[in-house]
C-alpha cells in the first residue's frame, strides 16, 4: 500500500509540473567550438522563447569543456539559459520532462531511448538525418514519434521517409540584428556556401573570366559572430549562395531583410519562401559567375528592377515577427505539456481504481 501511494504521489506531482510549466525541457546542442552555426542559432532561440513564456528550458551539451555561443550569438544565451553537460553523469529527469535532439544525432537517441522523458526530434536537415542511424533504423524506435522541422517542404520529404512520426513546423525567424543600411551599398558581394572549396573556386573563376572586375571585393561570411555577420552583410550589393542541400536557407532571407538582392543556386530541396520575383534563381553552379557579372553591370549602371527590392522585403517580412515566433514554439511545447499531463492523469485514474 506504501508503494503504490508513494506512486499516486509521483504521479500527481509530474502532472502539476506539466501544467504549471515546471517540467524541464532539454535540448542538445553540438559544441561549434565557437563557430556561427544557423542549426545551433535556431535552437537557442527557440530555448530563449521558451524562457520568456515562463517555460524550463535547459541546453544540453556532450562536454563539460563547452565552447557555447556567447561569442557569436550573445552572452545573454549562456546566462539566462541553464547549460548542463552529459559528460559530468550528474543529469537526473523525469517523465514530465522533454528531450529534444537534433536528427544529426542517432546515437544520442539511441542512448536516451530508455529514460522516461517526452522525446521529440529536431529535423533542421534532411540530408543528415540518415547520416548517424544503422540501415533499417527510425526515430520511432528509439521512442522519439514527433518531430519538429522548419519547413513545410522538409516536413514533406521527411515524413515519406519516417513513419509513425508526427510533425509540427516551426520556421525560422530572422533576427532583428538583420537590418538595411543607411548609407549606399559597397562594392563587396557576400559569399555563403556549404562547402568552402565553392567560394574559393567561385572567387577565382571570377576575376578570371571578368578581369574588369577585379576591383569588386569578396566576402567569406564564415567565421563572423552574428553582429559581425549583420554588419558586414548590410554593406554589401550582392549576395551569392550556394548548399544543394539547404533545409531551409536563413543566408538568402538575412540578405533580403538588410535590402540585398540574391544571386543563389536552386537548393535540391527547394523552400517554399523561394520564388523567381524575389531573387536571381539559377540552375547551374557553373552559370553563378556569369549571373554576378551581369548583375554588377546593371548594378553600376543603376539599371536594377526595383520589384525586386519590393518582392525582398515582402517575403523577409514573413520571417520577422520574433513575437509570432516566440508564440509559435510556446503554443507548441505548451500543447505537448498539456496532452502529457492528461495522459498522466489517466494512468493516475487507473493506479487510483486498484
Amino acid at each position: 500500500m506504501e508503494q503504490q501511494a508513494f506512486n499516486l504521489d509521483k504521479v500527481q506531482i509530474s502532472i502539476n509540473k506539466l501544467r504549471e510549466k515546471r517540467s524541464k525541457i532539454y535540448f542538445f546542442v553540438q559544441d561549434t567550438k565557437g563557430n556561427a552555426r544557423g542549426s545551433v542559432r535556431y535552437i537557442y532561440q527557440m530555448a530563449m522563447a521558451l524562457k520568456n513564456g515562463g517555460f524550463k528550458p535547459v541546453i544540453l551539451h556532450e562536454k563539460n569543456d563547452y565552447i557555447g555561443v556567447g561569442k557569436w550569438l550573445g552572452e545573454k544565451y549562456m546566462t539566462e539559459i541553464p547549460h548542463q553537460s552529459i559528460e559530468s553523469q550528474n543529469l537526473e529527469v523525469s517523465p514530465d520532462d522533454t528531450i529534444v535532439v537534433p536528427e544529426i544525432f542517432g546515437y544520442i537517441m539511441s542512448q536516451v531511448k530508455n529514460l522516461p522523458p517526452a522525446k521529440v526530434v529536431l529535423a533542421q536537415s534532411y540530408s543528415n538525418m540518415l547520416e548517424t542511424l544503422q540501415p533499417g533504423e527510425t526515430w520511432s524506435q528509439f521512442g522519439f514519434t514527433k518531430c519538429i522541422t522548419t519547413s513545410i517542404k522538409q516536413k514533406e520529404y521527411i515524413d515519406k521517409v519516417m513513419r509513425g512520426v508526427s510533425y509540427d513546423v516551426i520556421p525560422p525567424i530572422i533576427s532583428d540584428v538583420f537590418e538595411k543600411s543607411k548609407l549606399p551599398s559597397k562594392t563587396i558581394v557576400a559569399v555563403h556556401t556549404k562547402e568552402q572549396r565553392d567560394t574559393v573556386n567561385l572567387i577565382k573563376a571570377f576575376y578570371l573570366k571578368y578581369p574588369q572586375f577585379r576591383w569588386i571585393t569578396f566576402r567569406d561570411m564564415r567565421g563572423l559572430s552574428e553582429f559581425e555577420f549583420a554588419n558586414t552583410l548590410k554593406e554589401c550589393c550582392l549576395s551569392i549562395w550556394m548548399d544543394d542541400e539547404s533545409g531551409f536557407g536563413t543566408f538568402p532571407l538575412e540578405s533580403m531583410k538588410c535590402g540585398v538582392p540574391v544571386l543563389g543556386k536552386i537548393p535540391n530541396l527547394i523552400p517554399e519562401w523561394l520564388n523567381e520575383e524575389n531573387g536571381i534563381w539559377i540552375a547551374e553552379k557553373n552559370a553563378i559567375v556569369d549571373f554576378a557579372s551581369d548583375f554588377i553591370q546593371n548594378w553600376l549602371e543603376d539599371n536594377l528592377n526595383l520589384e525586386l527590392f519590393t518582392n525582398m522585403e515582402k517575403t523577409a517580412e514573413k520571417y520577422s515577427n520574433i513575437s509570432e515566433f516566440e508564440k509559435t514554439v510556446c503554443d507548441l511545447f505548451e500543447d505537448q505539456q498539456l496532452k502529457r499531463a492528461e495522459i498522466f492523469e489517466n494512468q493516475l485514474k487507473k493506479l487510483t481504481n486498484n
